[in-house]
């Protein structure tokens, strides 16, 4: 599977979520059922992995962490909030950058109608 291919699986996924349960409820709720159809459908995932920063001769272990990384391809950042901030999207693609990843997807459940809180970053996809 491509990027684009586990972004719309990931997307759809989420759409169900939110026209089933709605916006309102913790980050965390959203994150373990996303999990589980990731697992569901056989797609391999991380969760919560800690990763890596490295600043000229130094790796810092645990520079940041990342919600969910799909097939070792996408990193997946969930919210739940009533406003995303511009610096949302900029932590997410630091994140992309970070780890040489193509494509980040940043999900807020928090907004009224999904759609209005998906913001997808790429680097050189």
């Amino acid at each position: 599977m491509d990027e684009n291919e586990i972004a719309r699986i990931v997307l759809d996924i989420c759409f169900e979520i939110h026209r089933t349960l709605g916006p309102g409820l913790l980050e965390s709720v959203y994150e373990e059922i996303l999990c589980y159809e990731l697992t569901e459908r056989g797609i391999p995932f991380e969760r919560q992995k800690g990763m890596p920063v490295f600043w000229k001769d130094i790796k810092m272990d645990l520079g940041y962490r990342s919600d969910v990384i799909v097939a070792k391809k996408v990193i997946v950042e969930l919210k739940s909030v009533e406003t995303m901030a511009k610096v949302h999207s900029k932590i997410v693609l630091t994140y992309v950058k970070l780890s040489n990843k193509k494509l980040g997807l940043l999900i807020n459940f928090g907004a009224p109608l999904l759609k209005d809180g998906i913001v997808r970053l790429v680097n050189n996809l």
